[in-house]
């Protein structure tokens, strides 16, 4: 049982793209009389998840209580920005029944859950629970980013294969971490795929874990939350590629913010940001854009090729009709200007 004089924390955890954002926000709107706190931490310098999570904040879960971290990577970023940042929220009056931690999709757990232990909050907060979200399509298909499809195929088919990505270690990182996976959009790969998803799962995972198919985020809270885990005194059987390696960072991806002008119709939006996933190699965009003769704000969630649009909100008076796209790729794979002529086509030509 969680001892009940600490707050508990959910870190939720989970690749690109996973869902993350969709399932707190179900969280949030179905928290039942469950006050709760949320701390985004944006990889990238646009708070586009923090913004989507504000827009639903409700009584139990209020603006004020939705925190953005958006100074890289929250395991890279303990000291200067985590605790400050727990210490605050646990100041709120009321506060919270609950906090729940949106990481960043390139985070690893573990250095996160190692800051639990820290004198000044290792008294008054415990990780409930780690949640592990997985796209089952893309753990399916070994395609956790398009430019390592090949390369995870390979090591997923023969053992003797021993090469491995900072994306696939950062995927076994979450996994190794977690106390549920959740098998999200199993829509898209359909019964087959997601047979296949949970082999690979259970193939990474150190311990058996439970596996839960999940749509659009909707689960019932009750079974992911009040897990009583207490994952800062269980770290040794959550194993990490980087336990006995140097400090993990990011040198290995960059990530650029391209404001965009307003766009003739969001399908043209979506198109250019295929193109630019096929053509540059691109692992994510997210943002949200202006489009002509709509009065609602377009959001774009892009994973490889496959790109997620819906309108969120409309344009406040006092807000300027100008869009915003963090994109996100390997270091060597991130040409800056080839990235902002597929995204405003009208921009190189004019200069």
């Amino acid at each position: 049982m969680t001892n009940l004089s600490k707050i508990p924390v959910t870190v939720v955890t989970g690749f690109l793209g996973s869902g993350k954002t969709t399932l707190i926000r179900h969280l949030i709107e179905t928290t039942q009389g469950r006050r709760l706190a949320v701390i985004v931490n944006e990889f990238g310098d646009v708070g586009v998840d923090g913004e989507i999570l504000k827009s639903c904040a409700i009584p139990d879960c209020p603006a004020e209580n939705i925190v953005e971290l958006a100074n890289g990577c929250i395991c890279c970023t303990v000291a200067d920005d985590f605790i400050p940042t727990i210490e605050a929220l646990m100041a709120l009056d009321p506060a919270p029944d609950h906090i729940l931690i949106e990481t960043s999709g390139l985070a690893l757990p573990k250095p996160l859950l190692k800051a639990f232990d820290w004198p000044a909050i290792r008294s008054r907060v415990t990780v409930d629970g780690v949640i592990a979200l997985a796209d089952a399509e893309a753990v399916a298909s070994g395609r956790f980013a398009p430019d390592v499809a090949r390369v995870d195929a390979q090591r997923l088919a023969d053992d003797s294969i021993d090469h491995e990505t900072p994306l696939s270690e950062v995927f076994e990182d979450q996994i190794s971490c977690a106390d549920i996976v959740l098998l999200t959009k199993p829509d898209l790969a359909g019964p087959e795929g997601v047979a296949k998803a949970k082999e690979i799962v259970a193939k990474e995972a150190p311990r058996e874990l439970p596996v839960i198919e999940v749509a659009e985020g909707a689960v019932d809270a009750r079974v992911i939350l009040g897990l009583g885990a207490a994952a800062e005194d269980d770290l040794d059987a959550r194993p990490s590629h980087h336990d006995t390696a140097h400090d993990h960072d990011h040198e290995d991806f960059e990530t650029i913010v391209v404001d965009i002008p307003e766009v003739d119709s969001a399908e043209a939006l979506v198109a250019r940001v295929e193109t630019l996933a096929r053509e540059q190699n691109i692992l994510r965009v997210k943002g949200y854009a202006a489009v002509s003769g709509k009065p609602m704000r377009l959001l774009v969630q892009g994973v490889g090729t496959r790109v997620r649009h819906q309108f969120d909100r409309p344009w406040q008076p006092d807000e300027a009709r100008q869009g915003r796209l963090v994109v996100i790729a390997e270091h060597d794979d991130v040409k800056t200007d080839a990235i902002r002529a597929v995204l405003i086509p009208g921009e190189m030509a004019a200069e």
